[in-house]
């Protein structure tokens, strides 16, 4: 799966790393939903580290198309609440 981190770039996850991720995904919904900024701030920090140490830097001439979009580390809150869909960030 690629997986692209806005403004940095994408990365090789395999299926069982992404779902690993969900914990992550969860504690940065869950920090959303409570409005809790410095919660928010450090999960979204945990779950990006997680997947630059889980992943393999994608070819950057690939052309290849995102599996999955993560936001920038710089996100406001507000700017990924609108990312969320039912599932979090990361579907599963």
């Amino acid at each position: 799966m690629i997986v692209r981190i806005l403004g940095e770039g994408q990365y090789d996850l395999s299926d069982d790393a992404v779902s690993s991720l969900n914990d992550l995904d969860a504690t940065v919904e869950s920090a959303i939903e409570a409005g809790d900024e410095a919660g928010f701030r450090a999960a979204l920090r945990q779950l990006l580290d997680g997947v630059r140490t889980a992943g393999a830097p994608h070819e950057a001439e690939s052309l290849a198309p995102s599996d999955l979009i993560l936001p920038m580390a710089d996100a406001t809150l507000a700017e990924v609440k609108d990312m969320l869909s039912g599932d979090g960030l990361i579907p599963g």
